[in-house]
């Protein structure tokens, strides 16, 4: 799978895969800011979110509005970027 070697490949996937919840971790793992690239569902998942802000915290940015105020998912995104602040909710 391209996106668990090159995480922001997922822009050029179809939106069937950009909802893949499979696809997206791997995307996640590899590079945080592909949660851009994600479904709106899954950038409402706590799990992608988590996985996306540990490997990037400026991911946060793209978390759904609620993940932006959950205190466990902006924690993890400030331990590994604390500027990611000004994006929590």
């Amino acid at each position: 799978m391209a996106v668990a070697i090159h995480g922001m490949a997922l822009e050029f996937a179809s939106s069937k895969l950009q909802a893949s919840k499979e696809v997206v971790a791997a995307a996640v793992a590899q590079a945080g800011m592909a949660l851009q690239f994600a479904s709106d569902a899954l950038k409402a998942d706590k799990a992608i979110v988590l996985a996306a802000v540990a490997s990037n915290g400026w991911a946060l940015q793209f978390a759904s509005p609620a993940l932006k105020g959950d205190s466990e998912v902006v924690t993890a995104a400030l331990n590994k970027t604390p500027g990611a602040k000004r994006f929590a909710a």
